[in-house]
């Protein structure tokens, strides 16, 4: 898993000490074509990394954007606490990595790169989302 997980952009500072970290509290899940991956306004327990396979993103029933390989989702609902703030369904059969809370806050603890990373992620996506508001 750590040879795949170096290929994501979001991991690609860690070395293979960190990686193999990383790979450790990872829960790798394989999900298929349709199924619905997260829910707008429902509470937010897991991040998720995408390793395979696209899904669509969409607010209020408008999509967002389409999301694949290296893309990472709920960081905002798992920092935050907040609800959900899109519905992600997958377009394509697709393998996801997940962490929940407490195994996303160790990883955030323990990788302060990646903490960055997740966070400069988030806040653009809070920009983002607040420009889609008021334009």
């Amino acid at each position: 898993m750590e040879d795949k997980l170096a290929t994501i952009e979001l991991f690609a500072e860690l070395s293979k000490k960190e990686l193999k970290a990383v790979s450790r509290l990872m829960t790798t899940i394989d999900i298929k074509a349709g199924r619905q991956l997260m829910t707008e306004g429902e509470p937010g327990r897991e991040f998720l990394i995408i390793v395979d396979g696209t899904a669509t993103v969409r607010r209020s029933g408008r999509v967002l954007a389409q999301v694949g390989s290296g893309d990472f989702l709920g960081e905002l609902a798992v920092i935050a606490g907040v609800p959900r703030t899109a519905t992600v369904t997958a377009d394509t059969a697709m393998t996801v990595s997940v962490l929940n809370r407490r195994e996303f806050s160790a990883l955030l603890d323990e990788q302060p790169r990646l903490a960055r990373k997740v966070l400069v992620g988030a806040v653009k996506r809070l920009h983002d989302l607040d420009s889609g508001l008021t334009n």
